[in-house]
């Protein structure tokens, strides 16, 4: 461990950029330098309850403090590519909030970026690093204890509140849904099936004015799997003789699930948000 502290800038004020500040402040090895939004008002806000040196009314100032090392930018997906094409181009090594690109070529553009300038990249995935998940995978891997995969049950949910469908930044066509909390699900599965699913199904509904996706459903096919995401809207239908289940953001809380059904057992991991 190098005994200079790493000196991150925060590119935007989001919920999730305060809680990884405070966990950024807390390791002994960082500490943040800057923060930048569009709002001057909103960083200066940020820094006076962080306490941080520099502040600023812009994300490009962030990238020009010498005073800053590394980035950690929890912008929308749509947006990226720019900041960390940007970024990297600064000389900062980049922390990219999940999930990194809107698609694969994009993806490449943001890793082709931090090798041509010597930086380096890590995406923000926080729960593929728990011990949790480390043990998760110790059971998983002792046929004794587990036995064969036969099925994965993902979720991820959440109160959206009255004016989530109008204003969040999840319901916005650039991956929606899928791309925030149907993201967890989808990593979920593939890391419990060694990234290499046999194939995949995914049809979804879709918002028609919007054109955003707003319940994913689907199949991989190795062993069986299901990970609806959400935000859903309404009910379930089955024939002949089914019947029909209604549902309206039940959900109290953040609670993000995966549950792993084997023949010797099932697995479980399920993460407070008080413990975040």
């Amino acid at each position: 461990m190098s005994e200079t502290p790493v000196r991150f800038g925060v590119l935007g004020c989001a919920t999730i950029a305060r809680i990884l500040s405070r966990a950024i402040r807390l390791a002994p090895n960082a500490s943040i330098s800057a923060i930048g939004s569009r709002s001057i008002d909103k960083a200066s806000k940020f820094a006076s309850r962080k306490r941080l040196p520099g502040v600023y009314g812009s994300y490009e100032a962030v990238l020009d403090d010498p005073e800053v090392d590394a980035v950690y930018v929890p912008l929308p997906t749509s947006l990226h590519l720019k900041w960390a094409v940007l970024a990297a181009e600064k000389k900062k090594h980049l922390l990219l909030e999940k999930p990194v690109a809107l698609d694969v070529k994009e993806l490449d553009t943001i890793l082709e970026a931090c090798e041509s300038n010597g930086v380096q990249f890590m995406d923000a995935t926080m729960w593929m690093h728990h011990p949790r998940t480390a043990k998760m995978k110790e059971f998983l891997s002792d046929p004794r204890r587990f036995g064969q995969l036969k099925s994965i049950h993902s979720i991820f949910t959440f109160d959206a509140g009255p004016d989530f469908l109008n204003n969040n930044i999840r319901v916005k066509p650039d991956l929606g849904a899928l791309g925030d909390a149907g993201w967890y699900c989808i990593r979920a599965i593939l890391w419990v099936v060694d990234y290499n699913p046999f194939s995949l199904l995914n049809p979804s509904e879709t918002d028609e004015q919007r054109g955003d996706d707003l319940d994913d459903r689907g199949d991989e096919r190795r062993g069986l799997s299901r990970f609806p995401s959400e935000v859903r809207r309404g009910g379930d239908r089955r024939t002949e003789r089914g019947g029909e289940r209604l549902s309206r953001f039940p959900h109290l809380s953040v609670q993000p699930k995966s549950q792993l059904d084997g023949i010797g057992g099932n697995a479980i991991n399920s993460i407070d948000e008080k413990n975040l």
